[in-house]
């Protein structure tokens, strides 16, 4: 029998992530160094744990509501409102998710219809496009450039909007460039979303991961907020990646939309995770910062070291990544990774998995250690040396 047949359309055409090609290509070769993960390296604070472990000890181990337990939303809208300046209703307005992924994914659901368009920032996380496509809608790219900080600009916004259009997705800090857009960024484009009237889905999971200007939520305009669904989690600040959880902030009407898709799918989040989290938005902000600071000297280390060695290098102002331009050497972005990995055992991501605008880019993670970040550029030093 031709199973292959018998798969949908969607699951037959999608692509896999380009990030997994370099993870397994990486991981068939000894002494590699790999710095493609976007994984925070530090253990999840203690007290996180332990307040996981003790819901376990004491049996809270059924299923919470749906939207997640009602103490931790509660805690995450006075997060949002003590961090950020944006208020929310935990009843109605805040929906506990498995990871941002999942919230990613219950908007794209509870918003699109097949022929509806969905605008999408590129580069951008490997995730977004192939969600649209799988929710039947048609992503429609917006390229940013270096030269604008990778910004998205209220002419590109103007010109990518359409009478089709339904929504466009941002994610700011972005993942790969470290791309960030200010209050004032945000002010140029405000009334383009108000006027017409799309949805804004902001991937806001490197929020907290912000260095030396503070982070705005697209939420924080009053006269779009009700247009906005906000996706973040704890996986990046918290570096709780393996506790797979996420929230989303949104309207009632699209919470209510998207509840009935994740009570069918989900039914709830992991409950000691949830207790962990609880435990980690009271307790453990001082932590998050401290892991970001630590992640802006990495941030300049690496800036520096890939400038001096002629591969010019945009200053990321949030996430943990940089997005160095290797067009001098010549090579493509796949080119360079494969030959990098193949000549020093140095694992990257080329700029292309995030889109085509990431063509002449490479993606460098900077959740490792100095010393292992010293090590892989002094590596890829040595590379670029004989393209240049």
């Amino acid at each position: 029998m031709d199973y292959e047949k018998l798969l949908s359309d969607h699951a037959r055409k999608i692509k896999p992530s380009g990030i997994r090609k370099f993870f397994d290509l990486a991981s068939q070769m000894e002494d590699v160094i790999s710095l493609g993960v976007g994984e925070p390296d530090f253990t999840t604070p203690w007290a996180i744990r332990e307040a996981a472990i003790y819901s376990i000890e004491k049996g809270k181990t059924f299923y919470t509501a749906n939207q997640g337990l009602l103490e931790l939303r509660e805690e995450i809208c006075h997060y949002y409102d003590r961090r950020f300046g944006v208020q929310y209703d935990p009843k109605d307005h805040c929906i506990i998710t498995v990871g941002g992924s999942e919230g990613i994914d219950l908007a794209f659901r509870a918003l699109l219809n097949p022929g509806d368009e969905m605008i999408i920032l590129d580069p951008g996380y490997v995730a977004y496009t192939p969600g649209v496509e799988l929710a039947g809608a048609v992503p429609v790219v917006i390229h940013l450039t270096e030269e604008n900080e990778f910004k998205l600009t209220p002419e590109q916004l103007k010109e990518a909007i359409t009478p089709k259009t339904k929504a466009i997705l941002i994610n700011f800090p972005s993942n790969p460039t470290g791309g960030f857009m200010t209050k004032e960024d945000y002010e140029k484009i405000v009334p383009i979303i108000k006027e017409s009237g799309i949805i804004v889905i902001s991937d806001e999971i490197y929020a907290e991961l912000s260095y030396e200007e503070e982070f705005c939520s697209a939420a924080a305009f009053d006269e779009i907020k009700d247009q906005v669904i906000i996706v973040s989690g704890f996986s990046k600040a918290f570096a709780m990646t393996g506790w797979r959880l996420g929230y989303l902030l949104a309207n009632p009407v699209l919470t209510k939309a998207m509840v009935k898709i994740h009570q069918y799918v989900i039914m709830s989040a992991p409950t000691p995770a949830q207790y962990g989290a609880l435990e980690g938005l009271k307790s453990c902000e001082h932590e998050v910062e401290k892991m970001r600071d630590s992640y802006k000297v990495r941030r300049n280390f690496l800036v520096k070291a890939f400038n001096d060695m002629g591969l010019e290098t945009f200053k990321p102002k949030g996430a943990f990544y940089v997005f160095p331009c290797i067009r001098s050497t010549g090579l493509t972005s796949n080119e360079f990774c494969e030959k990098l990995l193949e000549d020093q055992k140095v694992a990257c991501v080329p700029g292309t998995a995030f889109g085509e605008a990431g063509e002449g880019f490479i993606r460098v993670s900077y959740a490792y250690s100095i010393e292992e970040l010293k090590q892989a550029t002094q590596k890829i030093a040595v590379f670029v040396k004989k393209y240049q």
